[in-house]
């Protein structure tokens, strides 16, 4: 019975071992014990099946509902990164140190149309920027997601054309994240600076669309409250509480939904073994990829009425 109600209790406030383990009268090792232990088995229990990684077919499913609820075809998902405060561990310098000033492991994920997560990486250092820890995140196997990005082995439907544009060719599916991240053939990011025109209208759609991943820690943040505390747990202990809450949010989402994940298969690799890169500097085959998207978003082919008006970002069209 404790276990039922202190691991419960821990992610609904987020309060001390010390403070739980006062109120149900336990020692705080109990506390501690429970805490990590549940969290490892709800991750062994459930990622196979609510954090699976998206077979061809999925990845073609989430780009058809990107494109029918948020006006972006050939999406298959929103990226971006979230620190999860946490103490100081002991001899880390500033490793967990991040631009925010509090000490932090990183949450860096893909998102689907309907908030659901879909890979995740958790326990970068929180000194690293968003496209840091992309391009830093080195721990699993070449059928780990990051090292399939960059190598184009990742199972992503094949180059298509946009809708109503059959003329100018196919293009690649893509995943769509912030300033932060690099250009690549199959990641976009806005325009830097000050924009107008195409690009204005580019950075906005893509800006639309990419909220998602954004809402989706909200939620996430919303439901959990450990996120709205300081974690005062080693890293490690951190990112096993996260892995949970995350495959906790994925089964809570499914369960409100008609759509079922399709059944037991690999779980999520996380984003990894991207090989490091110093700068944005993007390839001439990026370029010509988000510049076929600024053109087709500002064509008869491509354009919404909204995306003249950039407030308030409005709802789903669908």
């Amino acid at each position: 019975m404790v276990f039922l109600c202190v691991f419960p209790r821990y992610l609904a406030t987020g309060d001390s071992y010390r403070s739980i383990a006062f109120h149900f009268r336990v020692g705080v090792s109990t506390v501690a014990g429970i805490v990590k232990s549940v969290c490892e088995a709800i991750w062994d229990c459930l990622s196979g099946e609510f954090m699976a990684f998206p077979t061809e077919a999925e990845w073609r499913k989430i780009a058809e509902d990107f494109k029918r609820m948020w006006a972006f075809p050939n999406c298959v998902g929103a990226m971006d990164g979230k620190h999860v405060v946490i103490e100081a561990p002991p001899s880390s310098g500033s490793l967990y140190y991040n631009y925010k000033g509090t000490f932090s492991i990183v949450l860096l994920a893909v998102v689907d149309a309907h908030y659901r997560f879909r890979v995740v990486d958790i326990g970068a250092y929180g000194k690293n920027s968003d496209g840091g820890t992309l391009a830093a995140s080195a721990f699993g196997s070449a059928s780990a997601f990051g090292s399939a990005l960059r190598q184009g082995t990742l199972n992503l439907p094949g180059d298509a054309p946009l809708p109503g544009a059959e003329n100018v060719g196919s293009i690649p599916h893509v995943f769509l994240a912030d300033e932060a991240f690099p250009l690549r053939r199959n990641l976009l990011r806005p325009y830097p600076g000050h924009t107008s025109g195409e690009k204005r209208v580019f950075n906005y759609r893509l800006s639309h669309a990419r909220r998602m991943v954004e809402c989706t820690f909200g939620i996430l943040a919303a439901q959990w409250r450990i996120y709205r505390r300081v974690l005062g747990v080693s890293p490690q202990v951190a990112e096993s509480v996260v892995k949970a809450t995350c495959v906790l949010h994925n089964f809570l989402r499914w369960g409100d939904s008609t759509e079922a994940p399709t059944g037991p298969a690999e779980p999520s690799a996380g984003i990894q073994n991207i090989a490091r890169v110093g700068s944005n500097n993007a390839s001439r085959e990026a370029i010509t990829v988000r510049t076929k998207f600024t053109e087709y978003f500002s064509s008869g082919a491509g354009q919404v009425p909204w995306q003249n008006h950039p407030l308030p970002i409005p709802h789903s069209p669908q």
